[in-house]
């Protein structure tokens, strides 16, 4: 082969990987370290969303300025639980829903010092929970409620899932409970001398997690909305093929072993395509409703947004 032919088939290749590159949507998700949020981690990592045609930046934001993120374009995705989304939107940030990613089945918890008997107990008591408008203390005040008592009744103070946790285990005389979860909460269980665990995500469940956008990403990308959807959903299919690997490099995001992450795991269930589906169907409508209601009430919003818009089911068929 002459000389200038070979140029011209080495300069078409470079062209061509050139347009394959050029072809990858980017689009960058803010996330927390939230074991539910780790086949997020694994499909970037595993390059799943890189085989749907994504260039995905994945970004460690506290829930509570997440959507901030959105709101100045840094980011044009995001994870969070289903009430946030009301949150947000309540407060002019727009954002949809498009897939669910997770319900807790224990992995988020109220821990006490073992004086504490019973969640009635705290009333005039000091409690550690996330900022107002967070998942913490949405569900903090979920609980109170239950239990015939209110954020009123008890004095917050905020603290993040993780600091929460370390105030507990080591025995922060201020603090006599704590919102957390995983990986956090399996620190706790390992201390109980420091504090118990009296309600967990088994007792409550309010917690469930989804992936929404903005609505101007989803307009101008239908592919790639989709694309996500897909990439989560081929995560779950490898953790089930290959668990093994699959701990180890979601657990190493978060500096955990791969053995450390799946006991973390089992407190939680992820959702594929067919629980999607399921849960859009009128579970996913039903607690905004209820979780909307109790915003208001406790003041985290001065309107309830309209809840028919939060989600698009179209990406998950």
């Amino acid at each position: 082969m002459s000389l200038p032919r070979r140029l011209a088939l080495f300069a078409a290749a470079i062209l061509a990987c050139g347009t394959a590159a050029a072809q990858e949507t980017p689009v960058a998700i803010g996330i927390s370290g939230w074991t539910g949020f780790a086949p997020l981690t694994l499909a970037k990592e595993a390059g799943l969303f890189k085989k749907n045609g994504l260039d995905v930046t994945i970004r460690k934001i506290p829930q509570k300025d997440r959507h901030l993120a959105i709101a100045s374009g840094d980011i044009q995705c995001a994870a969070t639980t289903v009430e946030t989304w009301v949150v947000w939107n309540a407060n002019g940030v727009a954002t949809t829903q498009i897939f669910q990613l997770d319900k807790s089945y224990g992995a988020d918890g109220l821990v006490v010092k073992p004086s504490i008997a019973k969640i009635t107990d705290l009333k005039g008591k000091t409690v550690a929970a996330d900022a107002p408008g967070t998942a913490g203390y949405f569900g903090l005040a979920w609980i109170l409620k239950k239990n015939g008592l209110s954020v009123k009744d008890v004095k917050v103070v905020n603290m993040g899932p993780q600091p929460a946790a370390n105030a507990m285990i080591a025995g922060n005389a201020d603090i006599d409970a704590g919102m957390t979860y995983e990986p956090y909460l399996s620190a706790v269980r390992a201390k109980p001398e420091a504090g118990k665990i009296i309600a967990t995500t088994l007792d409550y469940p309010m917690v469930m997690d989804t992936f929404g956008c903005t609505p101007k990403f989803l307009k101008e990308n239908p592919k790639a909305a989709k694309a996500l959807a897909d990439g989560y959903f081929a995560a779950l299919d490898m953790i089930k093929a290959d668990p093994k690997k699959s701990f180890e490099i979601m657990g190493a995001d978060v500096k955990q072993s791969g053995e450390a992450f799946e006991k973390s795991q089992a407190y939680l269930r992820w959702q594929d395509r067919a629980a999607n589906q399921k849960f859009f169907a009128g579970e996913h409508a039903q607690f905004s409703k209820e979780a909307a209601e109790l915003l208001l009430e406790i003041g985290i919003i001065k309107q309830i947004p309209d809840l028919k818009s939060l989600a698009d089911t179209s990406f998950i068929q």
